[in-house]
């Protein structure tokens, strides 16, 4: 039995209008509620009355069937798609159409996935990266204010995309941002940041604009510049400057994160600045900075690689 459209239809209106969640939050959860739909499909199963024999065979099938000859997801993604389930049937025990919710928190249904160290440029990939574009066009000026204000502030891309004219501050060095669940939190501006946004402000948004808009960063329509395109400024830049390709928007945020501790800020300022809700999400990036120091270390200590001495024990 397939989920119902109408109430599918009525789960994206809560994830947008009760639970702040963006537009392409609330894609990714109907999704991944897609694929369990497929299963029911399969199974012949009625959505209302699961347990959780059911629940075990469905995470057996997303780890080795669901995606036909290419066998199954990886375990961030089954992961993903079980706390989606899981807010699903919340939604759905809200609405009093299952008593209890057959997805629950714990041990149970925990699915555990490896923990990836998060990609990040160097500093001297950063400054090639930052002077990729070309700033003799309208379009290279605006694509050195985006990888200027990525680096300087470590916004997501949502963020940067949804910036409007009124939320930047360039005398106090500021930019106002709407996070996750709709929180607004207050980015910090560096130098070149604030001189690039200057220099797209003055000589390549106003030959951009052709109907009045309030969008910070435009497209060559004159509207505001999506995502996807945002993306797409990121990976040329990065060929441009031949570095990893696999470059993107969220490794100048990681990249952000970890030159803040390694160059001594306190964790709590870069959870604050990132705008994570707890200090556990911003601590993977002590792990980086260990990781760097370690290889630092090795190759440049004179005795790093030396083999140790035995000890003559008396």
């Amino acid at each position: 039995m397939s989920l119902p459209q109408e109430l599918l239809h009525k789960y994206k209106a809560f994830l947008i209008g009760t639970k702040g969640r963006s537009e392409n939050t609330a894609r990714v959860y109907l999704d991944d509620l897609s694929t369990f739909d497929r299963f029911l499909e399969l199974q012949n199963a009625d959505y209302a009355r699961l347990d959780r024999r059911f629940l075990r065979q469905y995470l057996a099938w997303l780890a080795t069937r669901a995606r036909g000859k290419r066998g199954g997801y990886a375990r961030v993604s089954v992961a993903r798609k079980l706390v989606s389930l899981r807010a699903f049937y919340r939604f759905l025990q809200q609405q009093g159409v299952v008593n209890v919710n057959p997805v629950p928190k714990g041990s149970a249904f925990r699915v555990k996935t490896e923990k990836h160290l998060p990609d990040f440029l160097t500093e001297n990939e950063t400054e090639r990266i930052l002077e990729a574009p070309d700033t003799d066009t309208e379009m290279g000026i605006r694509d050195q204010a985006i990888l200027e204000l990525l680096y300087s502030s470590g916004v997501r891309l949502s963020e940067l995309a949804a910036l409007n004219m009124e939320d930047l501050n360039l005398e106090t060095r500021e930019a106002k941002v709407w996070g996750k669940g709709s929180k607004e939190r207050i980015v910090l501006l560096g130098g070149p940041a604030v001189q690039s946004l200057h220099h797209y402000l003055s000589a390549s948004r106003p030959l951009l604009l052709d109907t009045f808009t309030n969008a910070l960063f435009l497209n060559k329509y004159g509207g505001r510049l999506s995502t996807r395109s945002i993306q797409k400024i990121v990976k040329k830049s990065a060929r441009q400057a031949t570095i990893n390709p696999k470059t993107h928007t969220h490794s100048m945020r990681h990249t952000f994160a970890t030159h803040m501790l390694e160059g001594g800020a306190d964790l709590r300022v870069v959870q604050e600045l990132l705008g994570h809700s707890s200090p556990a999400t911003t601590q993977i990036y002590t792990h980086v900075t260990q990781r760097q120091a370690r290889k630092v270390y090795m190759a440049s200590h004179p005795r790093a690689n030396g083999s140790p001495e035995p000890v003559d024990e008396q």
